[in-house]
């Protein structure tokens, strides 16, 4: 449980002061760049230290080695910025970290399903110390007065030190692997997880992950933008709303899923992600902050659901590998394909006076739509374990 805590503290004092820490550093430039530089490495790393974990060395001493070299670059970039580095250098160094940090979600989570044995719905509320974790990291960084400098990322670069020491007290798991057998390229890359999509249910979760990704890509970047056009100042304040959902929603993850099929859990979670949209699409503030607080709701039962489905289904020589895919198909190939999209749509909707939100959140919640039926439809709920 201390892991996936320490590891939402680590990631959050990262992510939440990089945009303010390049604006102060005259960088706002790359900030684009800096923010698709994990979807980038989402679409490769996460495979290959996944193949890793699965086949040589134990995932716990994987995330050990990744979050150390993280916690390097992150000084590092924290170093250039005091010392005047140019922004195609801090930019390489970004996108590096990137590299590093991107697998560590998916082997956490995989090495929390591993102890949770056939338990796996327990998930959820340890998963919710995840959050809580993001909650206590960017409090720290606001406590010390470091939202916008760059020693904001010299705390992180202690977080994940400390994130790397505490996976020497982690029980060792029984090895089940075969490090003598040879291994083709493709194998040590990662990439023979894609023949997990020759099972037609696994195919169609991996799609439809991938898929309701990219619209739910716009939520980060233009959820402050419709705040503060609404007048809603504190906006930080006002988006931890989605995270206190979380919270609730991954507590109470597993009641859910003992009363309900997987499926129309998922049916219900791309439900209430429509529903975000649409009242966002009012553009008045009661129904924007309801529409903020389905955010932890809709996340839980589409994404979480999906990582335990996967903890369900798959063989365990291959549940790194998997929840590595997974990583691949809705931070890499998904978010990067909705970063751009959603940003496209998002020149077609605004004008220099104005953004017509109504048009943006209700073209967006139509094609989350198109995703709640592409699942309803597809998904046929005749699984068996498999590779």
């Amino acid at each position: 449980m201390g892991l996936l805590f320490l590891h939402g503290m680590a990631l959050a004092s990262w992510f939440v002061p990089l945009g303010s820490v390049l604006d102060h550093a005259g960088l706002s430039s790359i900030k684009p760049m800096a923010f698709a530089s994990s979807a980038l490495a989402a679409m490769l790393s996460p495979l290959f230290f996944g193949a890793m974990a699965d086949r040589s060395v134990p995932p716990a001493k994987v995330l050990r080695w990744i979050s150390a070299v993280t916690a390097v670059i992150v000084a590092a970039i924290a170093w250039g910025l005091e010392h005047g580095l140019p922004g195609w250098a801090i930019w390489m160094l970004i996108q590096a970290q990137a590299i590093f940090c991107s697998p560590t979600s998916s082997l956490a989570g995989s090495i929390v399903f591993s102890r949770l044995g056939t338990s796996q719905q327990k998930f959820g509320a340890i998963r919710a110390l995840g959050t809580i974790g993001w909650i206590v990291g960017c409090l720290v960084i606001s406590l010390l007065a470091l939202d916008a400098r760059p020693g904001s990322f010299f705390v992180s670069a202690v977080l994940w030190c400390t994130l790397a020491s505490y996976t020497y007290i982690l029980p060792k798991p029984i090895s089940s692997k075969t490090p003598s057998q040879r291994l083709t390229l493709r194998e040590r890359f990662g990439f023979d997880a894609l023949q997990l999509l020759r099972n037609h249910d696994h195919r169609v979760v991996f799609v439809a992950s991938a898929l309701l990704a990219i619209p739910f890509a716009a939520f980060y970047p233009y959820t402050p933008q419709l705040l503060g056009d609404l007048g809603l100042n504190r906006i930080s304040a006002w988006m931890s709303i989605g995270q206190i959902s979380e919270v609730f929603a991954l507590i109470g993850i597993s009641a859910i899923l003992s009363r309900w099929s997987f499926k129309w859990v998922v049916v219900a979670g791309i439900g209430f992600g429509v529903l975000r949209y649409l009242l966002y699409s009012t553009n008045l503030v009661t129904p924007v902050l309801l529409g903020l607080s389905l955010h932890g709701i809709a996340f839980t039962l589409t994404y979480v659901c999906a990582q335990i489905y996967l903890a369900k289904w798959i063989e365990p020589g291959w549940q790194a590998r998997a929840q590595a895919l997974l990583s691949f198909m809705t931070g890499g190939i998904g978010n990067l394909t909705g970063y751009l999209c959603t940003g496209a749509w998002f020149g077609v909707c605004s004008s220099d006076e104005e953004v017509h939100w109504s048009l943006y959140w209700g073209g967006l919640s139509v094609a989350v739509l198109g995703v709640l039926l592409y699942f309803a439809i597809s998904y046929k709920g005749t699984e068996s374990k498999s590779q």
